[in-house]
């Protein structure tokens, strides 16, 4: 039997598809993640995946910390857990696009469920 080898960037979008299959099955919201050496960022898109309602990242303008850090990945989730707060979302799914839950991408996940968002 002959291995297939694979880079790191093809395995995580592989789970990252799998991932997706589900969240479209379940019909809510999606908050995509994407991280990047230098900053994160952080989709809201509409439950058939068709629209993406806001963005929010690292690299605005109105973000003081501009470091890509654990602090400043949970201050942007609390932003976004604001916007979907105002929004009067009730469910959302966190799709981490394939990366592990550690890090800047659990910050996120719990910086979001801190403010009331049901993950």
């Amino acid at each position: 039997m002959k291995l297939i080898t694979r880079n790191k960037n093809e395995q995580r979008l592989r789970r990252a598809a799998k991932t997706r299959s589900k969240i479209a099955d379940s019909g809510n919201h999606r908050i995509s993640v994407h991280r990047s050496i230098q900053h994160m960022y952080l989709q809201l898109i509409s439950p058939n995946g068709d629209k993406v309602i806001t963005t929010i990242s690292t690299n605005q303008k109105d973000n003081k910390a501009k470091a890509n850090n654990i602090k400043s990945a949970a201050d942007i989730g609390l932003k976004m857990a604001n916007y979907i707060k105002k929004a009067k979302i009730t469910n959302v799914a966190f799709d981490r696009s394939g990366y592990r839950y550690h890090g800047r991408v659990k910050a996120v996940a719990e910086a979001l469920r801190d403010k009331g968002v049901k993950i």
